[in-house]
């Protein structure tokens, strides 16, 4: 809507209301915090443009970034007023009125009532959404359109908020107008929109296609020598901040540091990871990369150490560090740290390092000045996987190791979309407990299992339930030969056989007339088929199906899943049915009590569901199972 027209609707309470319920559609819970934010400066701002003379400008409210569940504030559309091209103005607006900076920062500080403390400085947060939004919406073109982003602090004086004024790297950023700056305000609007109407430009961005997200890995060799190739958002940023002042404040002092980024599936984890891995290598710090997958690191060898023997060098695993001095390092990064084992010894662990091995977390926050943890709890899918914030939290005390946590709320995988990750957790009768982080069965209130939830559909991702394999494959060839990147994945409940003697693959997943082989098991490609770690990346992998322990920590543009026998519906409720699935990890009733093997199944399939970016298609071999399916999301027809 206009400035003019909020102006006249603020007055009367009903933008408000209307702007609740249209979040409220699409997923997302409005406090009565954020309600009362919007009363405190919409106004003001609507106010403002009034008096600039700009009251066509078309106001944006809550805009979603493209492919995440994050929102701005607002972003001002209109005519630019010297080259008559679309002009746009991403607003962060605080009533912040005092702040003291955070120790040792001068990017972090102290808010009475913020939501986040520490806090990041406005004009930081603002830019790196305004740079966000140019990334992912291709109207935004540098030829095409004029954008900026600004901090407004309506409420505050220059005396209350003089740190924010003083930080070099904020004003740098972005420019930042406190109350008390009102008339330099109103002369800011007035150099970027002209006395137009916006409707026009407010079109061009809601309806702009949305270029492909920049995949973590396809992008991991550049990110290692260019932060800049991805913009951190928020927590996703104080995280960042967080670790890079804990080295400053650590090196060559006593005290250490351990800080924990907890988040779901693509929150941003890696992404922060990877940003911290450039950043201290080019600041010459000793920083190394470690995770428990042997997929993800073989991955990110080859792609970020592409011709580089250096960086791959950067990249370990959780056991590696049996034996390594203590605070040696000045960083450790630890992606994936929810697959954390209860020991780093295995059958080729040497007798001396053996004899005096510790728990796998205590050899880890030995390792370096600071350890950085990133972890998802409900990403734990094999027994013997004890990464938690508890453990960890737990050691550092007694290691007397002080502990920093940030929690990334946001969703970039899954396109962004809270609904559908919240949609999963419904079907699969998962429920997340409020300040644990544990995965729990969800139960009505007569105690019974909960029953899915029907899709009620996100316009920016798609599901679908395919009536067969033969189906679901043709779907995701289609997406192919529209460029985008698909996948199959399947429960493990099939043989895996080894490559026959003259090269070949078994079409071990076999459903019907229907088959095809899984992914290759070994660190060689065979035929067109890439190695174990490659078959997320590279185009050859489409051919297999592939299963958790290959696409976990990876994402693709549209996801096929074949939910196998070893989860089924049973009426109201799901079985887990240990006998069908071949998992070795599972083999035998004295591997994991049937609690235990439930709740990993569960998970399992969590992780299998949100692999997709842009969608997921889903099939049961079970004929009651795929009737469930079939009355809570749409047929793909």
């Amino acid at each position: 809507m206009s400035a003019r027209s909020l102006l006249e609707t603020a007055a009367v309470d009903l933008q408000f209301t209307a702007l609740r319920h249209h979040l409220l559609y699409q997923g997302t819970a409005v406090s009565h915090g954020e309600a009362a934010s919007w009363r405190g400066s919409l106004p003001v701002l609507a106010r403002d443009l009034a008096d600039a003379g700009l009251g066509r400008v078309e106001v944006l409210l809550e805009h979603r970034l493209p492919l995440s569940s994050k929102r701005t504030d607002v972003v001002l559309a209109g005519v630019h007023p010297r080259t008559s091209r679309p002009s746009y103005l991403v607003v962060e607006l605080k009533q912040w009125s005092r702040v003291t900076p955070w120790p040792d920062s001068t990017t972090l500080f102290d808010v009475d009532g913020a939501r986040y403390r520490p806090s990041l400085h406005p004009s930081l947060q603002v830019r790196h959404y305004a740079d966000y939004l140019r990334d992912f919406t291709l109207a935004l073109g540098p030829a095409r359109a004029s954008l900026s982003g600004v901090a407004y602090l309506h409420n505050a004086s220059d005396d209350g908020v003089a740190p924010l004024l003083a930080s070099p790297e904020g004003i740098e950023a972005a420019p930042l107008y406190t109350g008390a700056r009102r008339g330099r305000w109103l002369e800011f609007l007035a150099e970027h929109f002209a006395d137009e109407s916006g409707a026009d430009a407010a079109d061009l961005l809601l309806t702009s296609k949305i270029g492909p997200s920049k995949q973590l890995l396809a992008h991991a060799a550049a990110e290692i020598r260019d932060r800049e190739q991805f913009q951190l958002l928020d927590e996703q940023e104080i995280a960042y901040r967080m670790v890079v002042e804990a080295v400053r404040r650590g090196r060559g002092a006593s005290t250490k540091t351990a800080v924990i980024v907890t988040g779901g599936p693509g929150s941003g984890k890696s992404v922060i990871a990877l940003s911290l891995l450039g950043q201290l290598w080019r600041e010459g710090r000793s920083a190394l990369h470690a995770t428990g997958s042997r997929s993800f690191t073989q991955t990110l060898r080859k792609v970020a150490g592409h011709r580089s023997r250096e960086t791959q060098q950067l990249f370990r695993y959780f056991n590696q560090f049996m034996d390594a001095i203590p605070n040696d390092l000045d960083v450790l990064v630890l992606d994936e740290a929810h697959r954390i084992r209860e020991t780093s010894v295995d059958r080729y662990t040497r007798k001396e390092i053996r004899d005096r091995a510790r728990p796998q977390i205590d050899e880890l926050l030995a390792a370096s000045r600071v350890p950085v943890f990133l972890l998802d709890e409900h990403q734990v899918v094999r027994p013997g996987e004890s990464g938690t914030v508890d453990l960890i939290r737990k050691r550092a005390a007694a290691l007397g190791i002080e502990v920093e946590h940030v929690d990334l709320n946001g969703q970039f995988r899954a396109g962004g979309s809270q609904v559908y990750v919240e949609w999963v957790l419904g079907l699969l009768g998962l429920e997340i407990v409020p300040g644990v982080g544990e995965v729990v069965h969800g139960e009505d209130d007569t105690g019974g299992a909960a029953l899915p939830a029907t899709w009620r559909g996100d316009d920016r991702y798609g599901l679908a339930v395919a009536d067969s394999p033969h189906q679901l494959e043709a779907f995701l060839r289609d997406r192919l030969a529209d460029g985008d990147s698909a996948r199959i994945t399947a429960g493990y409940c099939w043989p895996w056989s080894d490559p026959t003697p003259s090269g070949g693959l078994v079409p071990d997943v076999r459903i019907g007339e229907w088959s095809r082989p899984w992914n290759v098991k070994a660190d060689r490609s065979v035929g067109d088929a890439p190695p174990s770690h490659l078959w997320a990346t590279e185009p050859g992998g489409f051919e297999q199906v592939g299963c958790v322990y290959t696409a976990q920590g990876f994402e693709y543009d549209w996801n096929g899943l074949i939910l196998g026998p070893d989860l089924v519906w049973r009426t109201d409720h799901w079985v887990a049915q240990r006998e069908e699935s071949r998992d070795p990890a599972f083999r035998g009733r004295n591997a994991v009590d049937a609690a235990t093997f439930d709740r990993l199944i569960r998970n399992i399939y969590k992780v299998l569901l949100t692999r997709g970016m842009k969608g997921t298609v889903l099939y049961s071999t079970d004929p009651e199972t795929q009737e469930m399916l079939r009355a809570v999301a749409p047929s793909l027809g």
